[in-house]
């Protein structure tokens, strides 16, 4: 399965994202009312600066405490994007997160974001194929 299927089964492939400079409070403030586990850091709205998330967080007030929610979010996001494209086959993201440990991937094309895959996105893909397949064998196996 490729990452542009999982992308379409999702169907709202909006990023959330947030500008360089906002206040980690903030950043925490959005992923609660969105329910979501990270937010991409982007000047414009269309690249990938960074992303932050609860992970990142959290281990920051364990480490320093709650002053840290007054720090930008650029001080504590991660710079270094693992990144994907719609192209990419969705074992090859599964392991890219598993060796990178980490649940969260930019969809990036030409430098631009085109979305955001998680763990479960992949798993849930995974799972689905799995299914079809065991139908389609079963239905093999009974003449159908």
């Amino acid at each position: 399965m490729l990452v542009q299927q999982i992308l379409k089964a999702k169907g709202d492939i909006q990023v959330v994202t947030i500008v360089p400079g906002t206040l980690v409070q903030d950043a925490a403030k959005v992923l609660a009312e969105r329910r979501i586990g990270t937010v991409v850091i982007s000047a414009d709205g269309t690249t990938a600066d960074g992303i932050l998330s609860e992970r990142d967080i959290v281990r920051e007030l364990g480490k320093r405490g709650p002053q840290c929610m007054s720090d930008k979010v650029d001080d504590m996001m991660t710079s270094n994007l693992v990144t994907c494209t719609r192209a990419e086959n969705a074992d090859v993201v599964l392991q890219k997160m598993t060796e990178g440990r980490f649940r969260h991937m930019p969809v990036v094309e030409d430098g631009v974001l085109v979305g955001l895959i998680t763990l479960g996105d992949v798993v849930k893909a995974r799972l689905t194929e799995l299914a079809m397949e065991k139908d389609a064998l079963q239905g093999m196996i009974m003449g159908h």
